[in-house]
């Protein structure tokens, strides 16, 4: 099992180990994880570093040879790898399962990978990193537990707020690890210790979040009327094509109304969704929509999706993010 980035401080102190994989999709989270560990390196005397990048062209025989030669003047180095494709090709592949076979107590190998997609991770070569490794996920923070990181960080600063501040600034910050540790800090700067009140925080937080459609058909399955109107209403200021939205918002609709179909067929939750091809986070979004509401629910949602499809295309009046908004609403609790 991966170990999250909070809990990789714990892991160092207790002794290092030879390979280290940092992976995912929030910077912020990775690169503090890899400086965290290059730290802990240096603390133990790893006083060398070498640095490869493996792009396009990339000889994987440097890796095997840096890792062979030490300098005169250091008995211990930390080989740092990074592969910002996350796709090291059948050489590299082939080249990392070797080298991690072959691991040396004199270097500390730190690999970087973005976020992998399932291939990926099923792959012979990340098997070997996983099976030889400490492996350390960086995935960004889901919404619900946006407000908790934030009182986490917020801790450090020595600041606290109550729950109604920290949803608040998850909302401002959502999608964008960066710009919250940012906010944080600028909170660090202008407050003294202690706790920050909601106005305060409200004065001094842009609105930094970055919206993403996926997140507004989560909102929508979840039926988070206020969220998806606040995603919406983000997309349409960044100029998103409303014809995107909609694919988006009727692809959901679809796969709710074939599971609810089936169901009223007689098939169990379960087995329905995993006939509707469903798969990953969405799982759980379509079983907890699948309860709340029923098929006839859905029809009505699909009709009123494809009058919004005409809408868009000129063949019928109408104010399509209005329409958009109506549309999703219908799956607000």
């Amino acid at each position: 099992m991966p170990i999250s980035s909070d809990d990789l401080p714990r892991h160092l102190a207790s002794g290092l180990k030879p390979l280290y994989v940092v992976y995912g999709d929030a910077l912020l989270l990775a690169v503090e994880a890899a400086d965290s560990i290059r730290a802990a390196a240096r603390a133990a005397g790893y006083s060398e570093r070498e640095t490869f990048i493996a792009e396009q062209h990339f000889k994987w025989s440097e890796l095997r040879n840096s890792a062979q030669s030490l300098s005169l003047f250091a008995e211990r180095k930390v080989i740092d790898l990074r592969i910002p494709s996350g796709k090291p090709g059948t050489e590299g592949g082939q080249a990392l399962q070797d080298y991690v076979a072959n691991l040396s107590g004199d270097i500390l190998t730190l690999i970087s990978l973005p976020k992998l997609d399932k291939t990926a991770q099923k792959s012979q070569w990340f098997g070997a990193l996983e099976r030889h490794g400490v492996m350390v996920s960086a995935d960004d923070i889901p919404r619900n537990a946006l407000p908790r990181w934030i009182a986490g960080r917020m801790k450090r600063q020595e600041l606290s707020a109550d729950e109604a501040t920290l949803e608040f600034l998850a909302d401002r910050c959502e999608g964008n690890l960066l710009a919250a540790f940012q906010e944080i800090q600028k909170l660090a700067l202008l407050f003294p210790a202690g706790q920050v009140s909601f106005e305060q925080v409200k004065d001094a937080v842009m609105d930094v979040a970055r919206y993403d459609i996926y997140k507004l058909t989560e909102a929508m399955l979840n039926g988070n009327a206020t969220r998806f109107a606040r995603i919406l209403d983000g997309l349409r200021a960044e100029g998103t094509a409303t014809v995107l939205v909609l694919w988006a918002i009727s692809e959901e609709i679809r796969k709710l109304g074939k599971v609810l179909q089936a169901m009223q067929r007689g098939s169990n939750l379960n087995t329905a969704v995993r006939d509707a091809r469903i798969w990953g986070a969405s799982v759980g979004l379509v079983e907890n929509a699948a309860r709340r509401l029923k098929f006839p629910h859905i029809e009505r949602a699909m009709q009123q999706a494809a009058r919004l499809d005409k809408t868009i295309k000129g063949l019928r009046k109408g104010d399509v993010w209005d329409e958009l908004l109506q549309l999703g609403l219908r799956f607000a609790k």
